[in-house]
């Protein structure tokens, strides 16, 4: 998932500054918003997995922990309405959303001035939980490397616990 967002992210970047004449300038949005759909399926499925299992013990002090789980939640919520807001982006014109050619979404709702809005809220989520995502990265380096405890190691190999 963390690779699917950033390579979505890169792509996101790189196509809002394609001109109409570039040969991507259709492909790109086409790759862009089907990876966004795949993305959201995993999601789900991660949302899934998450409720019905239980997290691991949490490291270090009680402001430290509660950051974390606040992290967490924002790492589900982020993606989850970058999503929804790049659908508004999609069919704010009326027509459904094609997913690599095999499904449609309908657009279920359009209102005045909604690409626009969508979109400026589409590029502030993006940016926003890229910045999220550094900062879990700092904070996992910063277990492993300074705290010395096994979280970082927890990320990179989950397992269950005993």
């Amino acid at each position: 998932m963390a690779l699917l967002i950033l390579g979505l992210f890169a792509l996101g970047l790189w196509m809002v500054e394609l001109t109409y004449y570039s040969p991507w300038y259709k492909t790109a949005p086409f790759w862009h918003k089907g990876l966004g759909v795949l993305m959201f399926v995993l999601l789900l499925l991660r949302l899934a997995v998450r409720v019905t299992s239980t997290s691991p013990k949490a490291f270090g002090n009680a402001l430290e922990q509660m950051a974390a789980r606040f992290t967490h939640l924002l790492l589900y919520l982020l993606p989850l309405a970058l999503v929804f807001s790049g659908y508004l982006i999609s069919t704010a014109d009326g027509r459904p959303l094609d997913v690599f050619g095999l499904v449609s979404v309908p657009a279920l709702m359009t209102f005045e001035g909604q690409e626009d809005f969508a979109g400026d809220l589409h590029a502030l989520l993006a940016w926003s939980l890229i910045g999220l995502v550094a900062l879990h990265a700092l904070a996992a380096l910063k277990h492993h490397l300074i705290d010395k405890d096994t979280t970082l190691l927890r990320i990179l190999r989950p397992q269950k616990e005993a």
